[in-house]
């Protein structure tokens, strides 16, 4: 009897190894996986923050150039002699 639990022991044994195993591939992949996610998130905000201040000098120079536009409509509605044709 001492050689079947021992056996049997043995399997139990292994079977926790396995299991084990299977236990650190899963945690190894969703790690990985992390990892990636992470590097992903990482690469996106870089994208997009150089996106954005790209978009931001954009409309500085649209702003820019409004505020020139408004000068001179406001300074032709103030005199409109000055457009007048000959």
């Amino acid at each position: 009897m001492a050689r079947a639990g021992g056996i049997t022991n043995a399997v139990n044994v292994g079977i926790a190894v396995q299991a084990d195993w299977e236990n650190r591939e899963f945690i190894s992949n969703i790690s990985l996986n992390v990892r990636r996610l992470f590097e992903f998130l990482l690469q996106f905000e870089a994208t997009t923050k150089s996106k954005l201040a790209s978009l931001n000098e954009k409309l500085d120079v649209l702003e820019r150039r409004l505020e020139v536009l408004e000068v001179q409509v406001s300074t032709a509605s103030a005199n409109p002699s000055v457009f007048a044709s000959h």
